[in-house]
């Protein structure tokens, strides 16, 4: 809860408003000290000799604004799946579910996010991203916001710590997607509200849960089934890594040598011992048996510059028909989107009508309203 939200007659105060205004703003200076003697952080913003004793009223103002700050702990972040057990995991797909079979019938009188705003900070563009959280949330009640790259340009234009804090007085929850995955934390670290990762190049689990909403309709389940990955090792990867240290399933990075994902990452899911991990450079053999075959842009954006150079190398990475052949009746496609037709994939394989991809970029949306629901304790 912001504290632009704390009305003065909450906190039991007297006087006209000005007067109460200037308490209240000269408590907040002192809030933001007092965070750091109450959690025992070092700081060299206030340095004393002997004991401090604050006024009565001022510890008291105090008190309430921090019993404020600190109500995020019954809120909920989403920046890794990780940061989840199986069971939550669950909960939040067949929150998913529920929540889109709603809006499917024509149901509109559903509005948990009635009354709520969302700030969406875009250092990197996109047109799922946006669109699915923006729509989403409106469909739910909701007002979202969209920061473009221009908007706001984070730690260069103004530190991330001090947006955090100005957005959580204005907003219920903010999306960011963003380069630097430090930035995210730094945004979640600062806010007093929601934080829900939309992206950065370390990873994108709002895209994978939605991979997993969309393999349990197709699939009926994510447990026991093979899931092939066929490109660079990027923040898809990562993710998908991250949901296999949470559910049990078979993982296979399929990649040229040098493109392999984050080290750290692969050993972590490893070390979870929750499934089978694997990390190779045959797709041919990799993709025998798959319940799905999943493809990625060679180059992301920020690699531009690297496209040509990596069309070299990623030959044979291709997702073909006879990949596909390969890999089995069974086997459907996936891709995250935006697909550049004829690199990565054909143009057939999208077209195929074991091609999920389009009801997969759908569930975009009914994911993350999910997502949010569960991180707004609603």
């Amino acid at each position: 809860m912001a504290y632009a939200t704390l009305m003065p007659t909450k906190l039991g105060f007297d006087g006209s408003h000005v007067q109460i205004h200037r308490t209240i703003t000269s408590c907040m200076n002192l809030d933001d000290m007092s965070k750091d003697f109450v959690r025992g952080v070092k700081t060299d913003k206030l340095k004393v000799n002997g004991t401090v004793k604050m006024p009565t009223k001022a510890l008291q103002i105090r008190s309430a604004l921090l019993s404020h700050v600190e109500e995020k702990t019954g809120l909920k972040d989403f920046l890794h799946i990780d940061d989840f057990d199986k069971g939550t995991i669950l909960k939040i797909l067949d929150r998913a579910k529920e929540v889109k079979a709603l809006l499917k019938s024509g149901e509109r009188t559903y509005l948990p996010f009635k009354g709520k705003t969302m700030a969406m900070i875009f250092a990197k563009p996109s047109m799922r991203t946006r669109v699915s959280f923006e729509t989403g949330f409106y469909l739910l009640g909701g007002h979202a916001i969209y920061l473009g790259p221009k908007d706001i340009e984070m730690g260069k234009r103004e530190e991330t710590r001090d947006v955090a804090r100005v957005l959580s007085r204005y907003n219920d929850i903010i999306m960011a997607r963003l380069f630097a995955h430090q930035d995210l934390l730094d945004l979640a670290n600062y806010a007093s509200v929601p934080v829900i990762n939309g992206l950065t190049d370390y990873n994108h689990p709002c895209q994978i849960m939605a991979d997993a909403l969309t393999m349990i309709e197709h699939i009926g389940q994510i447990e026991g089934t093979k899931v092939v990955y066929v490109g660079d090792g990027n923040n898809i990867v990562h993710s998908w890594l991250l949901l296999a240290a949470v559910i049990p399933f078979h993982f296979v990075c399929v990649c040229p040598k040098g493109f392999e994902p984050d080290a750290k990452t692969v050993e972590k899911a490893q070390r979870a011992g929750v499934s089978k991990i694997e990390i190779t450079h045959d797709p041919k053999e990799a993709v025998k048996g798959a319940d799905v075959v999943y493809s990625d842009v060679w180059a992301s954006m920020g690699q531009k510059e690297e496209a040509e150079y990596r069309r070299q190398v990623f030959q044979g990475f291709q997702v073909d028909e006879e990949l596909m052949k390969i890999a089995g009746p069974q086997a459907y496609f996936m891709h995250c989107l935006p697909a550049e037709r004829g690199v990565e994939v054909t143009n057939e394989v999208i077209e195929a009508p074991n091609s999920i991809v389009f009801p997969q970029a759908e569930n975009r949306m009914h994911a993350q309203n999910a997502i949010m629901l569960h991180s707004l304790g609603l």
